[in-house]
């Protein structure tokens, strides 16, 4: 599993966790909270209205009592009032009053009048002085037919001398629970929603600053020309920081290492011969004789020069990630321009060189100076292994969209033991001239390749000779 998906996974865990408990207690809580206020609304009504009708108790003649005949009218009053977007149409309150013995002698419903209500614990705790209250179901299989019971002392002198009840079904309170726990919930989803949202956003950002430093590291580690890529100034930034400054100077001290070493054994053999000359030169001998040590003093020195000034290209290339200058290139035109650059060699050796041109022309976004000179590298290879009166195809075309030149020989074609090695620095193959490479040109064309986010491939023909692909992204 990738780390993004982990991490995200982790934080909504923890989040849905979180959420989860937060809305449990919020949603469990709303119920007993609504509950708990009616209960405390029940307190004070019934405490009012024992105030109020403990003279008319107290006289014994509850039927002509002005205030309990207020009280009887009560029910019949009829309202229509919208509370938090909860239609309301009538009244909920039941009132009864009950005797020091707990017998029932005034209900606002006319149904229970004459009943023992002392058993119930609002008639029976009161009328012990303490505080009364029940909740009971009027049918015992259904929770939602609950009513709450408050009692109230009606008091004479201190003396308790009834219990007044004030009665509400818990049903009527449940339309605001209901709405309470759906606003809960559907804030709570929203909630959870940007969570997520916030976390697939964390989790994407992190991912693709992993992702990018994942693929630098990758390309890195196969020798691709590669930048370190934005990562921002946060930790990774300073991550893929520290890890392009650890590989320049690891590539930089391995780099020099094998330069050093190389450079040493191929300068070997020039200043061998240098010096062997030299040497030679002080002894007594013929004119012809000094000719030839000094032509080959010359030669050899040249050759030096040479092989320094290649390898300065080519050090200078394969340190290079991106191009310096990128121009809008002709194919068609950097191929006659190849061909001007090769007219004497060509003729030296009695070659001829075919251009195949692309209709219409191909162009590719590039550095004209390098591809030039890798294009004319490929091509001082083909003269090189042709033989005379022979003739050297230059063309380009279209691939997959990408712009191809092919150069092709009629030469004696590469070895098997070198095919993985011609593209080694310092590598050559013995020429038909017997002339010494640099074995830095190869390079220079892969290098150059690489640059451009090309390819460069050589391989043997069927019927014989080489064939050379540059490849170019158009």
């Amino acid at each position: 599993m990738k780390i993004g998906l982990r991490i995200l996974l982790g934080y909504f865990l923890v989040v849905g966790l979180a959420a989860w408990f937060v809305l449990n207690v919020f949603v469990e809580e709303v119920k007993p909270g609504v509950r708990a206020t009616l209960e405390d609304t029940l307190v004070d009504t019934a405490q009012l209205l024992a105030q109020l009708v403990a003279e008319d108790v107290k006289a014994g003649d509850l039927q002509h009592a002005a205030l309990i005949g207020r009280l009887q009218n009560y029910v019949h009053r009829s309202v229509d009032v919208k509370i938090s977007g909860v239609q309301k149409a009538i009244l909920d309150y039941r009132i009864y009053i009950t005797d020091i013995h707990g017998i029932v002698v005034f209900d606002s419903e006319n149904k229970d009048v004459g009943k023992d209500y002392s058993r119930w614990n609002d008639v029976y705790l009161t009328l012990q002085g303490k505080y009364g209250a029940r909740s009971t179901r009027s049918d015992p299989l259904d929770d939602s037919s609950t009513v709450m019971h408050v009692a109230a002392p009606i008091l004479d002198g201190g003396q308790i001398i009834g219990a007044l009840t004030v009665a509400k079904p818990i049903s009527t309170i449940t339309p605001f629970i209901e709405r309470s726990q759906r606003k809960i919930l559907r804030r709570s989803g929203w909630l959870l929603l940007g969570s997520l949202l916030i976390g697939l956003g964390f989790s994407f950002w992190l991912s693709h600053s992993l992702r990018q430093l994942q693929r630098y590291a990758s390309s890195v580690e196969k020798d691709e020309k590669v930048t370190l890529p934005k990562l921002g100034n946060n930790e990774i930034g300073t991550l893929g920081r520290a890890l392009e400054s650890m590989r320049h100077k690891l590539e930089g001290k391995q780099y020099v290492e094998q330069l050093m070493h190389t450079l040493a054994h191929e300068l070997k053999s020039p200043i061998a011969a240098i010096q062997g000359s030299a040497e030679l030169l002080t002894e007594d001998m013929s004119v012809a004789d000094r000719q030839h040590f000094l032509s080959n003093i010359i030669e050899q020195n040249q050759r030096q020069k040479q092989l320094i000034d290649k390898l300065l290209a080519l050090i200078k290339i394969e340190k290079q990630q991106v191009l310096d200058s990128i121009v809008t290139i002709d194919l068609n035109q950097l191929l006659e321009q190849v061909k001007a650059d090769a007219i004497s060699r060509l003729t030296e050796k009695s070659l001829q060189l075919k251009l195949g041109l692309s209709e219409p022309a191909i162009q590719v976004q590039g550095d004209l100076l390098l591809l030039r000179q890798a294009v004319g590298n490929l091509i001082d290879n083909a003269i090189a292994f042709s033989p005379a009166g022979s003739m050297i195809v230059l063309m380009v075309s279209r691939q997959n969209r990408t712009g191809q030149i092919t150069v092709l020989d009629h030469g004696a074609g590469i070895p098997g033991y070198a095919i993985e090695r011609i593209f080694d620095r310092f590598y050559s193959l013995e020429r038909p001239d017997a002339a010494k490479s640099t074995g830095l040109g190869l390079p220079f064309v892969r290098e150059v390749a690489l640059l451009h986010g090309g390819s460069v491939t050589v391989s043997n023909r069927d019927d014989g000779g080489v064939c050379a692909m540059f490849s170019l992204p158009d």
